[in-house]
């Protein structure tokens, strides 16, 4: 009777042997015959294992089976009759140094943007503000373009976009990365014209931009843009701002269900020492309490500790709701949708299926074992730089890894994600970019001291940086210095040889009638004879009538010194060919 063993995405070396029926070590030492290194923890995917079995000599007739891991995938949640009336979700977006963070600092009486590296948002950051007993939801995002991936995730979880344009500086590429992400996932757009208490501001320009190349027409105009002109720095029209954030929500009717199991989005997650994975929740469904046993994606946990975006202890969090939790048992990544599940043992079995099902949905683009395999057999001329990126939270990883492959390469590099995390740097991230061409790059965390040293003692580039911009200069700085030089060649002149007068094994001194530009010395002479460039010298003087002179130009008749190199010789009726030649570094 033929043995079947059943493979969902992967199989550990240990767990195949048991299945075989044979010693641990005969499969490993079978692997390692076919050129794969592995322990008995190692995952192998179904063709390893399929080529694997093919080479046993087992008594026993095998036959291996792909087994798919359905799970139910996330749906949509429809409103029933008893939904009720839940804040809006509001993103504040717009381009670099136009004032969002400074906006929001005056709403929340808070000061964080003096705080910020470079005075640039590096984070989503989420708040709650409370006006006239309604309350709303704010997401701060960051403006940079290389934070394009998190304002663009930031988009996909509002209802309404605040977009924050300059009155003195107008509309600019962020601002319209703001539009084209708000209106891609149809949130209501309303514009607060910012700065107006500056020098240069000029509300009418900004809005006659807007409605020209947008099609963002201002209620004032006959439109149905709401546009708010406002001083952050100076509190001007900010409660005017509110009012017309909760007139915008109570025409969409934003609503929820409390009587489903809690569900919602990750916005952020970091580790911190003492306290283990930290994530940030925004709630979409649902209410979350203390207690609840979570899963997202790979991670699960039970919420043991629930605070408010000011630091507080909080019980339970209704829909809209940002909160930080702490209990996961493993980091959950910026963006996984978590849920509630009912028990511990629930929790466990969804977070392992949802695993097992990411691995066999990434079995056709991951590197498998054989592809390996067949990659050391190849051969690849383009340079590449490996990089491992360590972050202090989810998103800002998500963002630099984005970043860092949006660099234009022009095809000359290859750029190698080694592996990301989140957290200060430790030895294992040492011993990952341990190899040549390779950088660990830390954004917003720390390496300690000692570890610093044992960086420094094997020679691995360690980088940290707080601004992602700095980052990415020094990304791509490494990459041009793994391009070849560029080698600039300029034609000086050249010259007809009428007369050789000596020719020894380091020296030719010769004479002829320069025909095209100019000679001097230290110039390389290209020897050509018959078409055909058959060596070079270099110029070490030229002279006329004996006289030893800077340049000889065309038209005159001269004799030049000549270094050579090797068994090159020269020839009357040959042509020179003068030039110099200049290496330069690439750029991309």
């Amino acid at each position: 009777m033929k043995k079947v063993v059943s493979i969902a995405g992967s199989i550990t070396v240990d767990e195949l042997a048991d299945a075989l029926g044979i010693p641990v070590v005969k499969l490993i030492g079978e692997l390692f015959k076919n050129g794969i290194v592995a322990t008995i923890n190692q995952k192998l995917d179904y063709d390893t294992a399929e080529l694997i079995l093919g080479e046993l000599k087992l008594e026993e007739e095998v036959e291996l089976e792909r087994r798919k891991v359905d799970l139910p995938a996330r749906e949509e949640q429809k409103l029933s009759a008893d939904a009720v009336q839940r804040p809006p979700i509001v993103a504040i977006m717009g381009h670099v140094d136009h004032g969002k963070t400074t906006l929001l600092d005056t709403l929340l009486g808070k000061k964080t943007a003096a705080g910020e590296a470079g005075g640039i948002t590096q984070h989503i950051s989420a708040y709650q503000l409370e006006h006239k007993k309604r309350t709303i939801t704010f997401l701060d995002t960051p403006g940079h373009s290389a934070f394009a991936a998190l304002r663009q995730h930031s988009a996909s979880l509002t209802d309404i976009v605040v977009l924050v344009v300059a009155a003195d500086d107008g509309v600019k590429p962020q601002t319209v990365e703001a539009i084209e992400f708000a209106k891609s996932s149809n949130a209501k757009i309303i514009v607060a014209i910012n700065k107006i208490d500056k020098p240069g501001a000029d509300v009418n320009r900004v809005m006659a931009e807007l409605a020209t190349d947008y099609n963002m027409n201002p209620e004032e105009w006959g439109g149905d843009t709401i546009m708010v002109p406002v001083s952050a720095k100076e509190d001007k029209n900010l409660d005017k701002l509110l009012e017309m954030i909760f007139l915008l929500a109570d025409v969409e009717d934003l609503r929820a269900d409390e009587n489903i199991p809690a569900c919602g989005l990750v916005i952020e997650s970091h580790m911190e020492v003492g306290r283990g994975p930290i994530a940030t929740l925004l709630v979409t469904g649902g209410v979350l309490k203390t207690g609840d046993f979570l899963v997202a994606a790979g991670a699960r946990g039970k919420v043991r500790t629930m605070l408010d975006w000011q630091g507080r202890p909080r019980g339970k969090a209704t829909p809209a709701t940002p909160v930080t939790v702490v209990g996961f048992k493993d980091l959950p990544n910026f963006g996984d949708y978590f849920a509630q599940a009912d028990s511990e043992r629930d929790a466990r079995r969804t977070a392992e299926g949802n695993l097992t099902r990411a691995q066999e949905n990434s079995m056709n683009t991951n590197v498998t074992n054989l592809d390996l395999l067949r990659k050391m057999t190849a051969i690849d001329n383009s340079a590449e730089l490996n990089v491992v990126v360590k972050a202090d939270v989810g998103g800002s990883a998500t963002s630099v890894v984005d970043s860092l492959r949006l660099i234009d390469t022009k095809g000359l590099i290859r750029l190698n994600i080694i592996a990301t995390g989140v957290g200060n740097i430790t030895e294992n991230d040492l011993a990952l970019a341990r190899g040549a061409n390779t950088v660990l790059y830390g954004f917003n965390v720390d390496i300690s001291p000692s570890l610093k040293k044992l960086a420094e003692r094997d020679g691995t580039p360690v980088r940290t940086f707080r601004i992602i911009y700095e980052l990415l200069d020094d990304a791509k700085s490494e990459m041009e210095k793994l391009l070849a030089p560029e080698v600039i060649e300029t034609v000086a002149g050249s010259l007809s040889v009428k007369g050789i007068f000596r020719d020894t094994k380091s020296e030719i001194i010769a004479g002829g009638e320069i025909t095209e530009g100019q000679i001097s010395a230290n110039l390389i002479a290209k020897v050509i004879r018959d078409k055909t460039e058959i060596g070079e010298l270099t110029v070490l003087k030229v002279q006329k009538e004996k006289n030893t002179v800077d340049k000889a130009v065309a038209g005159e008749m001269c004799g030049l010194s000549l270094k050579k190199d090797g068994k090159i010789t020269m020839q009357i009726g040959d042509k020179l060919e003068f030039i110099s030649r200049e290496i330069k570094a690439r750029k991309l």
